[in-house]
């Protein structure tokens, strides 16, 4: 399985909290309720055409000094003449004896998506849907609570799920569906139809990336007769938010700029009586004033600017 390839998406029932898209690398974040056998944690993302080497360490703990126990080192090394993937086990301040493999699945320049299943006495981990190795656990899996990413790396979107909701046949390894897919769907501009209009308590989900060196962000909703009664922009220039009106009258969202160059955004607007709640990413701007009959007239999403689209749902 090649990890651009356009798959189903994950079932609900099996993420066992929220996916992560787009940290900023170094990363560290808690595993709820740790590491246990039955657990994978899925990893996609693109090895940089300079990379010299990174790893991903499922630690017992997050302190900074004294440094915590490290259950799992997983360190691929690309500056050598031969790469190769090192794991390891860090205890007390001293690191154990080298596990090493020679042939390195992880290609500078290329996408993967690695899995990390858990086992009772061992980690077995893939890449884009290969076994690669296993490295049986040195300290008790139950001390591991978490997840830290360091080095060369650009990671897209994090999983943690259940062990194998993905098993086909009696394959051993259960195929990784990656989290965030491309589409044709999806390509900016992008329009949607709204055949009933919007009602209270209809939401609107739009999840992207902004890109490297954007200018604007635009999210409009048109009537039937092609009208535009409300606008939604983000100009980057200036770093501001603001609603636009049919007559393109302004007016300014005093909140923080959420928007960030080449990092995930979720843009939530939330139907209610009387206009339209908006939330980014994750926190709410408040909401602008529309009439009941303007809100079951309009037809149209329409979504354009400096951005990559990985959702729009309605």
């Amino acid at each position: 399985m090649s990890p651009g390839e356009k798959l189903d998406p994950i079932p609900d029932s099996f993420i066992l909290q929220p996916p992560v898209f787009h940290p900023v690398v170094p990363y560290v974040t808690t595993i709820f309720g740790g590491l246990h056998a039955g657990k994978m944690v899925m990893l996609q993302g693109v090895v940089p055409l300079k990379a010299h080497r990174f790893q991903v360490d499922f630690q017992c703990g997050c302190s900074l000094c004294p440094r915590p126990d490290i259950a799992i080192h997983f360190n691929p090394r690309f500056h050598t003449t031969q790469p190769h993937v090192i794991c390891n086990t860090l205890h007390r301040g001293c690191w154990g004896v080298e596990a090493r493999w020679p042939r390195l699945s992880l290609q500078r320049g290329a996408a993967f998506l690695l899995l990390f299943l858990f086992g009772n006495e061992e980690v077995k981990v893939s890449v884009n849907g290969q076994h690669f190795l296993h490295y049986r656990y040195r300290l008790p899996l139950s001390r591991v609570d978490t997840l830290g990413i360091f080095g060369d790396i650009l990671v897209k979107a994090v999983g943690f799920l259940n062990i194998n909701p993905f098993a086909e046949g009696s394959q051993e390894y259960p195929v990784g569906h990656p989290f965030l897919l491309t589409s044709r769907r999806l390509e900016v501009p992008c329009s949607r139809a709204l055949p009933r209009g919007l009602w209270p308590g209809q939401v609107i989900i739009v999840r992207g990336l902004v890109l490297q060196e954007p200018k604007d962000f635009t999210l409009s909703l048109r009537d039937e007769a092609a009208r535009v009664p409300v606008t939604l922009r983000a100009s980057f220039a200036d770093r501001s938010l603001a609603w636009i009106s049919p007559w393109g009258r302004k007016t300014p969202i005093s909140a923080p700029f959420l928007f960030y160059p080449q990092r995930f955004f979720e843009v939530l607007l939330l139907c209610q009586e009387g206009g339209l709640k908006l939330a980014l990413n994750g926190q709410g701007l408040g909401a602008t004033s529309l009439g009941q009959q303007t809100l079951e007239q309009l037809r149209e999403l329409r979504i354009s600017g400096s951005v990559q689209l990985y959702c729009v749902h309605y």
